[in-house]
């Protein structure tokens, strides 16, 4: 909790320090401390037409924080989603009723994937395309696939990422494998931040852009894959910025989040278990794609259904989580040699 006292003369303004919201008030010289808590909260003393006025802001501020519930089903796109986590968030929501829209750089992998899950849900509720996110054209082309097929996206997954399958210092990193993950990473999630929310922005019913982080996100180091981890933090800022962004334009019904599934077995994850550290950590806490996404889909679509306008950061692993699988794996040897030998 934060106090501060200020002396008023004329006209100002005061913004929250976290929430920047801004406040104009008038009144005689006196003197008014306000309470910030929770972001939204005031409580003020020594100026009662102040306070009205903080009052109908309180309000107004607590009336944003929800709109129109969206009913399902939902449309929702996701991009990198033909393995691997992207494909289980894509078979999980099509298994709740959904439509859903996936994408890879591969025409091939596409189409594998495609028939797999129109196999599993029928073939009038999944779509696929192609599209390379570090292509501001092929995002483009990719919302226009969208709305051809299902005229307004409600849900966009942002998933698709990089680590080049490199796992070694910085120093040894080919030129080709940096731009491979920088661009993949930073500069795709960018495009498709945009062309998600320019849509949405479009859209009567507005939508959800959900952002996936990595490991690096908390700022914790990455050794040996340098790169995707500060690509990876980068997703976290990003995210912030844009809901700055919108909150600025007084915009509430478009809203980015941020998705953590942890650590989940993909190929990108296993070509990492060559040392005895990552093969312990994998055992431990590594969950397969298809549980984590059992746990995320009810929550993500919690959010339209409870026509919720707030920022969430939705979390599989969290530290509670983590270390209580530690501590089983230190106490009773629980999760040893899970996936990978640790011998």
């Amino acid at each position: 909790m934060s106090t501060t006292s200020i002396t008023t003369t004329s006209l100002h303004t005061y913004s929250f320090p976290k929430s920047k919201t801004p406040i104009y008030y008038h009144s005689q010289t006196k003197l008014c401390s306000f309470f910030a808590v929770n972001n939204e909260t005031c409580i003020l003393e020594h100026s009662s037409s102040f306070i009205n006025c903080m009052h109908q802001i309180r309000i107004s501020a607590s009336q944003k924080l929800n709109i129109e519930p969206m009913l399902p089903p939902y449309n929702v796109l996701i991009t990198g989603s033909t393995k691997g986590i992207g494909y289980a968030l894509a078979k999980e929501f099509l298994e709740a009723g959904d439509n859903v829209i996936i994408c890879s750089r591969s025409a091939e992998r596409v189409e594998s994937a495609l028939q797999s899950l129109k196999d599993k849900s029928g073939k009038h509720h999944v779509w696929g395309t192609t599209c390379d996110v570090r292509e501001a054209t092929d995002v483009k082309n990719l919302v226009a696939f969208a709305q051809e097929n299902l005229k307004y996206v409600d849900l966009w997954i942002n998933n698709a990422g990089s680590n080049a399958y490199s796992y070694k210092p910085l120093i040894e990193a080919s030129d080709e494998d940096l731009i491979e993950v920088v661009t993949t990473n930073t500069l795709g999630l960018m495009i498709c931040c945009r062309e998600a929310i320019n849509m949405m922005l479009n859209q009567q019913r507005g939508g959800h852009v959900f952002n996936i982080d990595g490991a690096g996100s908390d700022g914790r180091p990455t050794p040996r894959f340098a790169a995707y981890g500060a690509t990876k933090r980068s997703v976290v800022h990003l995210t912030k910025s844009l809901q700055a962004e919108l909150k600025m334009q007084d915009v509430n019904n478009v809203v980015v989040h941020n998705l953590s599934p942890g650590m989940v077995t993909t190929d990108l994850l296993m070509s990492a278990a060559n040392t005895k550290q990552a093969k312990f950590f994998i055992n431990v806490l590594a969950e397969p794609p298809e549980e984590v996404a059992k746990f995320l889909i009810p929550n993500i679509r919690s959010i339209p259904t409870n026509g919720s306008s707030k920022p969430t950061y939705i979390r599989y692993l969290t530290g509670w989580k983590a270390y209580s699988k530690i501590f089983s794996r230190i106490a009773f040897g629980a999760r040893r040699n899970r996936y990978v030998r640790e011998d």
